[in-house]
């Protein structure tokens, strides 16, 4: 697994801006809380793979800031030669994941991008409610998604994401 430095090194390397890197410092940094709340409960959680992947889950942001950035991210990771379990997390952060008919529609390749483990969750979820550096409500959140009128399925989606982790 990278090293913390290793992880910022590689956003900046790889062109991200700095308020990119602010914000997947505190991605990371509320993932971590989570993780550690989790673990309190008897769950099983990858402490690195959380810091590191929440750092390093918005790398595709340096080459775009559409969704696309997960693709391109994945791609960027990919070509690092980064860890598969970094690489699905990156791919799976948006939202509550993208079914493959969303993923099909926004004109992505053929993948799987709905999170599946405890870390791609959790990760997730943080990045949802981190909006630059400063943390916000589920509810902040979710009124964000229906001002953009997005699909009641995908809410619910994200819903049930914040059930899970157990935090609103």
């Amino acid at each position: 697994m990278l090293s913390r430095t290793k992880a910022l090194n590689l956003l900046s390397e790889t062109g991200c801006e700095p308020h990119v890197v602010e914000h997947c410092k505190a991605v990371s940094s509320f993932a971590v809380e989570v993780a550690k709340e989790l673990k309190k409960t008897g769950k099983s959680v990858d402490m690195e793979l959380v810091e590191i992947g929440g750092l390093l889950h918005d790398i595709g942001r340096s080459r775009t800031h559409g969704v696309k950035h997960i693709v391109e991210g994945a791609k960027i990771a990919k070509s690092l030669g980064l860890d598969p379990r970094i690489v699905r997390i990156i791919k799976t952060h948006i939202g509550a994941g993208l079914t493959p008919k969303e993923a099909e529609n926004l004109g992505f390749p053929d993948d799987d991008y709905i999170p599946f483990t405890i870390e791609e969750k959790i990760i997730a979820h943080a990045d949802n409610l981190v909006e630059g550096t400063k943390r916000r409500s589920l509810d902040e959140y979710i009124s964000q998604m229906s001002d953009k009128n997005l699909d009641e399925s995908v809410i619910e989606r994200v819903k049930q994401l914040a059930y899970e982790i157990g935090v609103y």
